[in-house]
């Protein structure tokens, strides 16, 4: 049995349906439920005996001491986090508490249970810490993509509470010896993935005809992974990754955000044609969000010497997926989009000076 934080959320609800589609291996999935976790992504699963749904928040220490006492998973996979920059930057009080002070109870509680587990148990026990590349910074347009030993250089509030995280994991291996993992992702696109991350803001805004907001010159670039070769990449390290090391994981897609909103729009002209014309005329350049990191680029050759992982989908092909989901599930558009994320939508993205592309 495995114990998997946050397993409600965008990751981590693709990862509980991954894996149960891999393994009967159980699952139990704990997640506090805030704005972007929703438990309708595991509907599926609701009769299935292989699952159980906790709902509970992991800086609840007595909680999580009960989850490791009466289920014995053998690992615990961390997905649990605040992970949105724009509300880190408005609201980076949820951030440490979440993803700070949330990992080491999480550290704490595992450590004890760990401790105390019969010695083959304790040998075959993991600790799989879910991070991200934005942990080392922004780089330059010619600069050598992110390795697993770049320095840390978090620049917004988000990125510098998943930083905080990663060292404590670290420390709790070398200092108390729990066998740790960690892997440090790009940005996962794909089903489920909450409508206020630009793919799929793109696609429902679209789809409502609505502004499409683009930040700045949109020349902003990012390594783009489908979500479930994450998935995919997750199961290999918590399976054979050696204990205590960090692994990058990407998708070999470098793009900047312009261009995959234009890819999402002529995929909907494609797939969904508005009479009223290319969806690419609701292009709209908004004010450039602060400390907005210009490139991120994941050196991924580690997990594939190491591991043998290589994504399995192209961006093309993730896209597509990706786009044809959210037509057929506008259900699930229309449950996540309360009156709350309304509001901050409206708040965040304000008009600038430049002209709709």
């Amino acid at each position: 049995m495995i114990l998997v934080t946050g397993g409600a959320g965008f990751i981590g609800s693709n990862f509980v349906l991954d894996w149960l589609q891999q393994s009967d291996e159980p699952v139990i999935t704990l997640d506090a439920l805030t704005y972007a976790g929703n438990v309708h992504n595991l509907d599926s699963l609701r009769e299935d005996p292989r699952h159980t749904f906790v709902h509970g928040d992991i800086c609840d220490r007595a909680l999580i001491d009960r989850l490791l006492a009466t289920h014995r998973p053998r690992a615990i996979v961390h997905f649990a986090a605040e992970s949105h920059v724009d509300r880190s930057i408005h609201g980076p009080g949820a951030f440490i508490r979440t993803n700070v002070e949330g990992t080491f109870t999480l550290l704490e509680a595992a450590r004890a249970h760990w401790q105390a587990l019969p010695a083959d148990e304790k040998a075959a026990f993991r600790f799989h810490h879910v991070s991200t590349d934005e942990v080392y910074g922004s780089l330059s347009a010619d600069a050598p993509a992110f390795t697993e030993t770049h320095p840390y250089e978090p620049n917004s509030p988000y990125s510098a509470s998943k930083a905080a995280s990663d060292h404590l994991v670290r420390a709790w291996f070398h200092t108390y010896g729990l066998p740790v993992l960690t892997t440090n992702c790009s940005n996962n696109y794909g089903p489920y993935h909450f409508p206020e991350k630009l793919i799929p803001l793109m696609i429902v805004n679209a789809l409502a005809g609505k502004p499409l907001p683009v930040y700045g010159d949109g020349l902003n670039v990012r390594d783009w992974l489908y979500v479930t070769d994450h998935c995919s990449a997750i199961r290999a390290v918590l399976a054979r990754g050696r204990v205590g090391e960090t692994y990058n994981v990407g998708g070999w897609n470098e793009m900047p955000n312009i261009e995959i909103v234009r890819t999402v729009c002529a995929l909907l002209d494609e797939l969904k044609p508005d009479p009223a014309g290319p969806y690419s005329r609701l292009i709209t350049f908004v004010k450039d969000r602060p400390g907005h990191d210009r490139r991120y680029a994941i050196d991924a050759r580690k997990i594939e010497r190491e591991l043998g992982w290589r994504p399995a989908e192209t961006f093309a092909t993730g896209i597509r997926k990706t786009v044809q989901w959210y037509l057929d599930h506008p259900e699930w558009v229309a449950q996540v989009q309360s009156g709350a994320y309304r509001d901050w939508i409206a708040a965040q993205y304000q008009p600038a000076d430049a002209q709709a592309a």
